[in-house]
């Protein structure tokens, strides 16, 4: 059997969530040996620019580092990096990577996030398809533009939106191809959709709703362009397939954590296995802010806050997990930010004009104030969150008005 090295606490995931992990045990003077493990050979690195600041060339790989080389080892952080957990042995509190090192702890934070969905049709591994996760991922994107004509983003979630709108910028005709009858179905209101679709297509963007895609044709091994259910082709060099995640679990699973569609943890970021914790993207967990449903968060916030509170769990000052869900986008000279779950609104407050490029959507369920989408409405988005996180009943009118501050509503209940 393989040397046994042992760790006080093992972070499997070099993504946010590890890394924040990490930076919060130190933080909380945590003494004991700590090693993340990553499977990509880089640091510690933001992915929400890499499909923005880093496609389009206006950031540097060393500016997304989360933290430099020198603060891990000042903080004897062991990295081991370029390597993929196998297999976990929860009864012997220890891991196997791929390459058959066995590493022991004393506590395990499963912190992988996911892989990107991939396409199921013919032609779905074709050189010229990409998906937009990793820095290599990018990286093979930037390498190929000179060469790219034409691109087809699949998929009108933030990801492929604003892949569209960066390689938009970058000279390159774009069609997105969406199956829903709208962009952002899946986590905004009919309002938001149709004002990015509006803004896309004036940038020159086509749009296709209500599209599937039958396949990806090819020549010699490479994509030439995507086929539609409808018998349409799309000619392209570059394929961007933005359609979710899959939550990277299977050792987990496969060594008895209870979940599915993520590994199902408690309020203290905890699994079924004795001493093992999931945050981030990977983790399915009761959420305050959607009325208690089991929910995976797929945000940079969620990560870091989970992290958070598996740090205070291991140094003795546990409390558990509730923060309020935030997200941002930004798309040309739109800068989005959400506040809330708008998922189960039953009415929707439009606060002031679209056309002017500033406004906000502000869910409710209820009559409760759940959730903000801001458009380039900076002031809406930190005044609101107070609404939501107190769940807050304020007249529709009220909510309507931009001469009234966010700050100071009309308060029916």
């Amino acid at each position: 059997m393989a040397e046994l090295l042992r760790y006080d606490v093992l972070i499997v995931g070099a993504g946010h969530g590890g890394a924040q992990a990490a930076i919060a045990l130190r933080q909380a003077k945590f003494a004991g040996t700590v090693a993340v493990v990553g499977d990509e050979p880089e640091l510690p690195y933001e992915r929400p620019p890499l499909s923005k600041d880093y496609l389009s060339g206006d950031k540097s790989f060393v500016r997304l580092l989360i933290r430099p080389a020198a603060f891990w080892a000042e903080r004897d952080v062991t990295m081991r990096l370029g390597k993929r957990v196998a297999a976990v042995d929860p009864d012997g509190h220890a891991v196997t990577l791929e390459d058959g090192t066995r590493l022991g702890y004393g506590a395990l934070i499963w912190a992988t996030g996911g892989a990107p969905r991939r396409l199921v049709c013919s032609g779905h591994d074709l050189v010229g398809v990409h998906t937009v996760r990793t820095r290599a991922d990018v990286d093979r994107m930037i390498a190929e533009l000179p060469g790219v004509t034409r691109v087809v983003v699949i998929g009108g979630g933030y990801i492929g939106l604003e892949a569209a709108a960066v390689l938009t910028k970058l000279g390159k005709p774009v069609i997105v191809v969406e199956a829903q009858d709208r962009v952002l179905a899946r986590v905004a209101g009919e309002p938001l959709s149709r004002f990015y679709e509006a803004e896309h297509r004036a940038h020159g963007v086509e749009i296709r709703l209500n599209a599937t895609v039958e396949c990806i044709e090819e020549r010699d091994g490479r994509a030439t362009g995507v086929r539609l259910a409808n018998g349409e082709f799309l000619p392209a060099e570059m394929v961007v397939v933005g359609i979710g995640i899959v939550p990277a679990v299977a050792p987990l699973l496969a060594a008895g954590a209870v979940g599915c569609n993520g590994v199902a943890v408690d309020a203290r970021c905890r699994s079924n296995l004795p001493d093992i914790f999931a945050i981030g993207d990977c983790a399915a967990h009761a959420n305050d802010f959607a009325e208690g449903a089991t929910i995976r968060l797929e945000s940079v916030q969620n990560a870091n806050d989970q992290a958070n509170v598996v740090a205070r769990e291991l140094t003795g000052t546990g409390a558990d997990y509730h923060a309020v869900p935030w997200f941002w986008s930004n798309q040309y000279d739109l800068r989005l930010q959400t506040v809330g779950l708008s998922t189960g609104y039953d009415a929707t407050v439009l606060r002031g004009d679209p056309a002017t490029r500033s406004f906000s959507l502000i869910y409710l369920r209820g009559g409760r104030v759940i959730a903000l989408d801001c458009v380039n409405a900076v002031k809406d988005y930190a005044q609101g969150k107070a609404l939501v996180v107190g769940g807050r009943v304020v007249d529709p009118a009220v909510l309507a008005d931009t001469a009234v501050p966010l700050k100071e509503p009309v308060i029916r209940t």
